[in-house]
């Protein structure tokens, strides 16, 4: 391979992890808490106990929504399970004159909607966004228009197959030097450690990124819809087939058991089901819709099954043709839904690996050109914009998330708009690493920043235990081991951003080396000459 040819390709593989970077590392690490978003969802609602009996539970969710509002528009339940706080319903009230009818779903206010707790009886908990929120950040991102968001999202996961395949490319040791760790050697100890967790998990990345292109494939590449359909509920018909909307008929009908209904369901699936909703209920036309759940399989379009209002079986999704199965297995890999525990916790590893990757690569561009500034005491602006962002982002991001778990924490119950205002914890965090970045230097930010996340960290299980039920030995004892995870995770992270801190606290910069002046001007080129050509391994 032509030297010219890897250095063109250095130089992508630089730039395009670079312009983005720190959008990709906020995207990875928000993507990797979200493979764990069930159990921080229950983890974020101490006051609700674990799941046993889904059953009790949805008995529990027809019987309030029949006493609630027995003649809603429609209902719609999630189906328990042990990863879950409970079930989440909600209901749309019939539309009023002159509202538009037929509409599959409507707005889910906190007027409309209820949490039933594992004895199958309405519950208050604490308002929160919980894990969800860490979901649908890694593609929404926060604070601005969704479709705005999205591109954002869909050109920098461009950018990181971009920086994975050129650097594939580029390093052409990079599997050898997988096996080599040299510590302490400033430049090269960086690139070790880029290159290693790059490789180790390299075919994870790979695919992660790119299924991470196939879910924004409508809005990136519209071009194969614009061409073969008129208009978007045409082809959301064909991805997502459904039973029509019945009309409330005006005669009574008692409904179905719900829970008899679903395990007929479970049979005929061939999995667990994961979301109920039911049409008009109450009315001879009322329909029970039963979807199966995503936790049960690897393709994202999940099948359902429609029940009239006695509970007999009236129609079924059709079979996905070969591209639509195949967009959503690509989703449901991406996702990591179908994953068992083992599985999720390779997936949880790998993401952690491709956050160090790209912090340790956005980090590796200010240590690599720092020795060849011609002062390094005072850089120019662009290499202080770069260190300047590094700091705020990979030390300031993890502290804003440390500080938004504290905020669920001591927050009041009853405080209005608290869901949202644990979230501004998060920013007003974030934004205090930002300013702290601009006025301390690097190394002195560096340590602040890790260290208060690492304390932070490591103090909220131990406050679990005085402030809580759920407190670690609590939830060891009993078994339940998703909060007790949620914890020793807690504990594991803190200790490591301690340790990182305590490094970077302790750390001497080396004197830069002076360069031997030639005795004279060479008359030819040497090696030594070439040496700044060569690509970075």
């Amino acid at each position: 391979m032509s030297k010219s040819f890897r250095q063109s390709q250095s130089f992508l593989h630089t730039w395009s992890g670079l312009i983005l970077g720190w959008v990709l590392f906020v995207i990875f690490v928000a993507g990797t808490i979200a493979f764990w978003r069930e159990g921080l969802n229950r983890w974020m609602r101490p006051e609700l106990d674990r799941v046993e009996e889904p059953y009790v539970v949805l008995a529990g969710a027809q019987r309030f929504l029949q006493n609630k509002v027995p003649d809603a528009k429609s209902w719609s339940i999630s189906m328990p399970s042990a990863r879950s706080p409970g079930s989440q319903v909600f209901w749309q009230p019939q539309p009023k004159k002159g509202e538009e009818k037929g509409r599959r779903g409507g707005r889910r206010g906190r007027d409309n909607q209820a949490l039933i707790g594992a004895d199958g009886v309405a519950t208050v908990a604490r308002d929160t966004r919980g894990g969800d929120f860490f979901y649908r950040f890694h593609f929404d991102l926060h604070y601005m228009p969704i479709i705005w968001a999205r591109w954002l999202v869909g050109i920098s996961a461009m950018a990181m197959l971009i920086a994975l395949l050129s650097g594939i490319v580029t390093h052409k040791k990079i599997f050898k030097d997988f096996f080599t760790l040299r510590r302490g050697k400033g430049q090269r100890s960086w690139l070790d450690g880029h290159n290693a967790t790059a490789v180790l998990s390299l075919p994870f990345h790979l695919m992660i990124t790119y299924t991470g292109l196939v879910t924004l494939m409508a809005m990136l590449m519209p071009w194969a819809v614009v061409a073969n359909y008129t208009d978007r509920e045409t082809i959301s018909d064909k991805l997502f087939p459904h039973v029509e909307e019945p009309e409330r008929s005006g005669r009574p009908v008692p409904l179905a058991d719900l829970a008899g209904v679903v395990r007929d369901a479970e049979k005929r699936l061939g999995g667990p089901v994961g979301f109920i909703s039911v049409r008009e209920p109450g009315d001879a036309a009322g329909l029970i819709t039963v979807t199966r759940s995503a936790n049960s399989m690897l393709s994202s379009r999940e099948p359902s099954l429609a029940y009239d209002a006695t509970g007999k079986l009236v129609w079924q999704s059709p079979p996905p043709g070969g591209a639509n199965e195949t967009a959503g297995a690509m989703i449901g890999l991406h996702a990591g839904r179908y994953a068992d525990f083992g599985l999720r916790w390779f997936y949880f590893l790998c993401g952690l690996g491709g956050c160090l990757m790209v912090a340790s690569g956005l980090v590796l561009w200010t240590v690599k050109r720092r020795e060849k500034l011609p002062d390094p005491a005072r850089p120019h602006f662009g290499f202080r914009l770069v260190e300047w962002l590094n700091v705020a982002v990979v030390g300031g991001f993890p502290f804003g998330i440390a500080a938004m778990l504290w905020a669920n924490r001591l927050l009041p119950l009853a405080m209005k708009g608290r869901a949202e205002w644990e979230v501004q914890g998060l920013f007003i965090a974030w934004g205090l690493a930002l300013v702290l970045a601009s006025l301390l230097k690097a190394r002195q930010v560096w340590t602040v920043l890790l260290g208060a996340t690492g304390v932070l960290l490591v103090a909220l299980p131990l406050y679990n235990v005085v402030a809580t039920s759920r407190g670690l030995p609590e939830t060891l004892a009993q078994g339940d081991f998703v909060l007790a995870g949620v914890d020793l995770v807690l504990i594991l992270f803190g200790l490591g951003f301690l340790a990182t801190a305590r490094r970077v606290a302790s750390h001497r910069v080396a004197e830069p080396r002076r360069r031997r002046e030639a005795p004279s001007p060479a008359p030819a080129a040497t090696s030594e000459t070439f040496g700044e050509l060569e690509p970075a391994e």
